[in-house]
């Protein structure tokens, strides 16, 4: 069985116990992982989404990709070693890393000059409470074939009933949650998901080392856009 890293999850989460998967939790630190092992990356995503500056409340709190370097980490670990890499959808990782964004429905597509792919999957076809839409980057190894399509729209029938369509479309299925679960529960790879995405990253050619790079020294290149 070809050993897998799991870089970036969290402490006793769905990766850990698993045989032959090698987890690398906040304590470990993943941004010092340098192989031999193909990975499966989970980096942080709070300085990459639609609040990367913060709350709406305070506003601009910090700056966009401060992440200390896990991103640009996780991305060398699956250019260098094979695997695949996952962030929610319309990161702005992709962008900044020059990263073509994939489109919704149209499965794996070319993603930059190091033979990586990318594709948007939503994990709520395979088990998590919302759709979950998400971005995968993989290089070097066996591309499925996913749920393309587009989920329908989950809606909790209490936040329906409380607040009215518009706001629970806005607050989505997991601010319903109590407690203090709402970020784990956000955030939880469902098994099935997590299963797909250790599969990938072991068909990885055993021993697979791509020519080294650094997130410092990445050359430069540029994508032919589509209509450009």
């Amino acid at each position: 069985m070809q050993p897998v890293a799991a870089l970036y999850v969290e402490t006793d989460g769905p990766y850990f116990g698993l045989p032959g998967v090698e987890p690398w939790d906040e304590a470990r630190d993943a941004r010092r992982y340098d192989g031999p092992h193909p990975v499966v990356a989970h980096p942080p995503c709070q300085r990459w989404g639609r609040f990367w500056h913060g709350s709406t409340r305070k506003p601009h709190q910090f700056r966009l990709g401060a992440d200390a370097g896990c991103f640009a980490a996780a991305l060398t670990a699956v250019r260098n070693w094979g695997g695949v890499l996952e962030h929610p959808a319309v990161s702005r990782a992709w962008s900044f890393f020059g990263l073509r964004e994939p489109a919704i429905g149209a499965g794996w597509q070319p993603a930059d000059g190091f033979g990586g792919w990318t594709c948007y999957v939503e994990q709520g076809h395979y088990g998590h409470m919302a759709r979950k839409p998400t971005w995968l980057y993989a290089c070097g190894v066996d591309l499925p074939e996913l749920n393309w399509s587009r989920g329908e729209q989950r809606l909790h029938p209490r936040a329906v009933e409380m607040h009215g369509y518009a706001k629970a479309r806005r607050i989505g299925m997991v601010a319903m949650v109590g407690g203090k679960d709402k970020v784990r529960i956000r955030n939880a790879t469902p098994a099935a998901f997590r299963d797909l995405l250790v599969a990938m990253a072991r068909s990885a050619a055993p021993g697979r080392q791509a020519p080294k790079t650094t997130a410092a020294s990445l050359p430069l290149f540029q994508l032919e856009l589509a209509g450009a």
